[in-house]
C-alpha cells in the first residue's frame, strides 16, 4: 500500500512552540511518571497522542465564536444555538448539553439500567463500561469475530455480532437487558466503523425485544464518512443526510462533542422519549449545572455550535481520514501489525504481534506506548488488557481480545512529517522488539485503573 497523504484543506495561523528532550532524559520522565503515560507532564512530550478528546485545534471561526460568549447562568444564548445546531445535523427531538461524555453516562446509564442487569454493546469504551458498572450493571461486548483477525481488511469492522446478540438475549432475558449501545466508530475495536445496514438490523432486534439504543456518538462524523465511501447505498449521499439516517436507528444517544464537534470541552445527550428528558435534565441540574448551560462556559458553547458544523465538512473528512491512511501505509510497508485497515482518528498498533514474547498480564500494548515514549517523545495509550483491569466480580485481571497501542491523532494539530516521525520510532522500536519486557502493576484504584495506576518493569 503506497502512502498517500491528503492536503489539509486549511492554513495554519498559529503555532504551538514544543519542547525536545533527549533519550536519557525521558527515561527519567517515565521512571518519575511510575511508567504511566497520564502522570506525564505534556511539557515532556513532544508528539501526544494519548487521545483525539479536546486535544484539537479549533478554528478562527471558533476562537471568534469564544468572544461572543454568553456567560449568563440561565437562557444563554450559546445554548440555544448549540442545541438548535444538534437537533438539526441529529435529528433528535431533545437534546440536552453536558461538560463532557461521560458526564452524559454518568447521567443517562441510572436512567436506562435501572432495575436491570446487563448492557450490550458493539465495543464498550473504558468510561461507559465504568458507567454500566457503577449503575449496578454489567457491560457485555458483541463485536463481530472479524474485528479481533487485526490482518484482516474488511470494511466495517465495528460492526455489532447481531447473530450472537439475538443468542444473548435469548440467554440474559430481554427484561434483564437496559439498553443497547451503538458506538460509532467503534473506538476500542480500533476506530472500525459500523454500517447502517448492521445498524438496522440491530434496531430490529432491539424493537422485537422491546429493548431500547442508544448511540454512542463521539466519532459519528467519522463514521458518516466511512459509510459514504464504503456503502453502496450511500456513496451520492451527503455527510448530513448520512447522518440523520444513523441517528434515526437510536432513541437515546452520548456525545463527546470533544471529539468529531472539534473543541476543548464539551458533550451532549438526548432522547425521543419526553419523560426520559425530564429525568436528564434533572441529572444535569443536579451533577452538571442549570439546563441552558449543562456544565460548560458560555465561549465553549459558541465554540461547540460552530465546531459541530466544521466538524461534518467533506473535505475536512477526506484530510482526517487520509491522515490515518497515510500512517498505516508507512507501518504496512514496514512489516507492523495494526488494526487495519485504518480507522477513524488512530491506529491501534497490534502490540500483541510486534511483543508475542509479552503475556498479556504483563501488558504488552502498555509496554510499546511506554518504549514509544523513550524512543521519541510520542505518548499513546493502551487499549488492551491493562485498560480492561479487573472482574468486578472475582477480581482477578481480565484478558483482553485486544493488546493495542492507540496513536490517537487530534484534529487539525499534526503535519505530515510529524506522521513520518511516528512511523521512524516504531520502525526503530521493531528491530528491538525482542529486548522489551512487560511491566507489573504496584498500585491501583479499583475501576478505570489505566488513569492513575502505577507500574514498574518486570
Amino acid at each position: 500500500m503506497k502512502p498517500i497523504y491528503f492536503p489539509e484543506p486549511f492554513r495554519i495561523k498559529a503555532v504551538e512552540p514544543l519542547k525536545m528532550t533527549t533519550k536519557e532524559e525521558r527515561v527519567k520522565k517515565i521512571k518519575e511518571a511510575h511508567y504511566n503515560l497520564f502522570n506525564l507532564a505534556s511539557e515532556d512530550v513532544y508528539i501526544d497522542l494519548l487521545t483525539d478528546s479536546g486535544t484539537g485545534a479549533m478554528s478562527s471561526d471558533q476562537w471568534a465564536g469564544v468572544m461572543k460568549g454568553d456567560e449568563s447562568y440561565a437562557g444563554a444564548v450559546g445554548a440555544k444555538n448549540v442545541v438548535n445546531t444538534a437537533k438539526d445535523i441529529l435529528g433528535f427531538e431533545f437534546v440536552q448539553p453536558v461538560h463532557q461524555g461521560r458526564a452524559a453516562e454518568k447521567i443517562v446509564m441510572p436512567i436506562l439500567l435501572k432495575g436491570k442487569k446487563y448492557a450490550i454493546s458493539n465495543m464498550h469504551f473504558d468510561t461507559t463500561r465504568a458507567h454500566v458498572e457503577l449503575a449496578g450493571a454489567r457491560a457485555i461486548d458483541c463485536v463481530i469475530p472479524e474485528a479481533l483477525d487485526t490482518g484482516l481488511k474488511l470494511d466495517f469492522k465495528g460492526n455489532m455480532d447481531n447473530k450472537r446478540l439475538v443468542k444473548l438475549i435469548e440467554e440474559l432475558g430481554a427484561d434483564n437487558i437496559g439498553v443497547i449501545i451503538i458506538t460509532v466508530t467503534n473506538n476500542s475495536a480500533g476506530g472500525q466503523p459500523v454500517s447502517i445496514e448492521n445498524i438496522r438490523e440491530t434496531k430490529k432486534i432491539a424493537d422485537k425485544h422491546k429493548i431500547p439504543v442508544l448511540i454512542d456518538a463521539a466519532r459519528y462524523a467519522e463514521n458518516a464518512y466511512f459509510i459514504k465511501i464504503r456503502e453502496k447505498e450511500f456513496k451520492d449521499k451527503s455527510i448530513l443526510e448520512i447522518v440523520h439516517e444513523m441517528f434515526s436507528y437510536g432513541e437515546y444517544f452520548t456525545m463527546s462533542a470533544k471529539k468529531d464537534g472539534i473543541v476543548n470541552m464539551g458533550g451532549l445527550m438526548g432522547t425521543r422519549n419526553a419523560k426520559a428528558f425530564e429525568l436528564m435534565k434533572i441529572g444535569c441540574i443536579s451533577y452538571e449545572g442549570f439546563t441552558t448551560y449543562g456544565g460548560m462556559s458560555g465561549r465553549d458553547l459558541e465554540a461547540l455550535a460552530i465546531g459541530l458544523r466544521e466538524g461534518v465538512d467533506e473535505n475536512f473528512l477526506r484530510y482526517r481520514i487520509g491522515q490515518m491512511q497515510y500512517l498505516a501505509a508507512r507501518l504496512e510497508e514496514a512489516g507492523i501489525a495494526y488494526q487495519s485497515p485504518a480507522g477513524g482518528h488512530a491506529i491501534f498498533v497490534d502490540a500483541k504481534r510486534l511483543l508475542p514474547h509479552i503475556p498479556y498480564n504483563e501488558y504488552p500494548a502498555q509496554s510499546l506506548c511506554i518504549e514509544l515514549y523513550i524512543e521519541a517523545g510520542i505518548r499513546g495509550c493502551d487499549i488492551g488488557s491493562y485498560m480492561l483491569g479487573n472482574c468486578p466480580d472475582t477480581k482477578k485481571q481480565l484478558k483482553s481480545d485486544f493488546e493495542f497501542s492507540r496513536l490517537c491523532l487530534p484534529r487539525r494539530v499534526y503535519t505530515q512529517a510529524h506522521l513520518d516521525v511516528i512511523a521512524d520510532a516504531l520502525i526503530n522500536i521493531k528491530g528491538r522488539a525482542s529486548k522489551i519486557k512487560g511491566y507489573k502493576i504496584v498500585e491501583e484504584p479499583p475501576i478505570l485503573r489505566h488513569f492513575s495506576a502505577k507500574l514498574k518493569p518486570l
